[in-house]
């Protein structure tokens, strides 16, 4: 069916099919390169936003972070952020070994900043898919959660604080919007869906799909240049806790 929408759109001379949530990942089509690399001659171009996503997890995270812990499935996503936030000098941690063997062997022969966590010291935390409560009851108070996933965490923490989803706010040129996703506020897009949009109104004449990504920067700017805006960290006050 996917695969079927996206040789329609290019028949149609459409610019971009922007992958939906579950419509992406590397078990169902390497995500979206599998339909890239059935049909080569592709005008329309497939975009599934994991760059742009990056971006908006590298600017999320509090500036002054020297430690973040990694928890959740190793998806594009997450090998992406993972690099860029070592080339940031910020140690990563993982609690499990099977997620140290993937991310040190994505880093080839690069050096890494990566340990197995015992103490669970690290008060902000990428989390993905698959994160459980009893990990989430390791962390300590104040911790920040920030998924790096499609969909969000089920809270067990009430002295935590947890970032929705990848998203932004849509510019106040958009009209008729509504909420992206039932988990997120009125006029919030998720950042897979605005990547598209973006790839569209800058003509950009590559696909994003697959093991490949944009310029993290590029298209961070751009975004912010078109009007969407980064959310708010939540903060709360823990003290009566």
């Amino acid at each position: 069916m996917i695969e079927e929408a996206i040789l329609d759109a290019d028949r149609r001379d459409i610019q971009v099919v922007s992958l939906g949530l579950m419509n992406q990942g590397e078990e169902p089509n390497m995500y979206g390169g599998l339909y890239v690399s059935r049909h080569p001659k592709l005008k329309v171009k497939v975009v599934d936003g994991s760059s742009l996503v990056v971006a908006l997890l590298l600017n999320t995270i509090p500036k002054g972070t020297t430690q973040v812990l990694i928890r959740g499935k190793i998806t594009k996503v997450a090998y992406a952020i993972a690099f860029s936030l070592n080339q940031r000098g910020v140690q990563l941690a993982t609690m499990r070994e099977d997620d140290y063997v993937r991310l040190k062997k994505s880093f080839n022969n690069f050096e890494i900043n990566l340990v197995i966590t015992k103490s669970y010291t690290q008060t902000t935390w990428l989390v993905g898919d698959g994160l459980t409560k009893e990990e989430q009851l390791k962390a300590p108070k104040g911790t920040l959660f920030i998924p790096y996933s499609q969909f969000p965490p089920k809270k067990y923490r009430k002295d935590c604080s947890y970032h929705c989803t990848p998203a932004m706010l849509a510019p106040s040129s958009m009209e008729n919007v509504h909420s992206c996703e039932d988990w997120l506020p009125r006029r919030v897009m998720s950042a897979w869906r605005i990547a598209g949009i973006v790839h569209s109104l800058e003509g950009w004449n590559e696909h994003e799909c697959g093991y490949t990504m944009h310029d993290i920067n590029k298209v961070w700017h751009s975004t912010l240049q078109h009007g969407f805006q980064p959310l708010a960290v939540p903060t709360k006050e823990l003290a009566h806790y």
